[in-house]
């Protein structure tokens, strides 16, 4: 095939090796945390206009939603340190679940993302009392531990490619 690139790529870059998955884009996780808020401010505003009180963030799942994080981030490092510096073969079945538990994560946690923080921008209008001034900042919290969520599917999504292998020639 000669100098066009095809569908979807830039010059020079090298189509998908088969059986191969590509990075996950960082478009489409913007996307889905622009979705996530939209859901999270029309979710409080028709529970509110029902006569219902909007749920608040509880510390539990702060806690939970944390320890979530951290085990991503142990993960990501270990998997990476295997993989990428020590470079040793890990069977295909775990890797495959690793990278799936990495992007899977990245898009939960995109999603999450913009629910908490859609909730937060619901109640800043009425950060004036301290119910609302709490809602906001659990929401806040909620939304800033989704992103480390996100942060650590994506790498160990990057800890799982197979490194390039130095002696192998095209």
């Amino acid at each position: 095939m000669s100098g066009s690139p095809g569908p979807g790529r830039a010059p020079g870059q090298q189509p998908p090796r088969p059986g191969s998955v590509r990075p996950t884009s960082r478009r489409l996780l913007i996307a889905i945390a622009v979705l996530g808020a939209a859901i999270g401010v029309t979710m409080v505003k028709a529970i509110e206009s029902g006569g219902g009180v909007a749920p608040t963030v509880s510390w539990l799942t702060l806690v939970a939603w944390s320890f979530l994080a951290a085990l991503l981030f142990v993960a990501a490092r270990n998997t990476n340190q295997r993989v990428q510096v020590r470079r040793e073969r890990i069977e295909p079945s775990r890797a495959v679940f690793l990278l799936m538990i990495g992007k899977a994560s990245a898009f939960v946690g995109a999603l999450c993302t913009g629910v908490y923080a859609g909730f937060a921008l619901s109640f800043l209008n009425a950060v004036g009392s301290s119910g609302p001034r709490n809602r906001v900042i659990t929401a806040g919290v909620a939304a800033v531990i989704s992103v480390l969520v996100v942060t650590a599917g994506l790498l160990l999504e990057r800890a799982c490619r197979i490194p390039e292998d130095p002696d192998e020639t095209p």
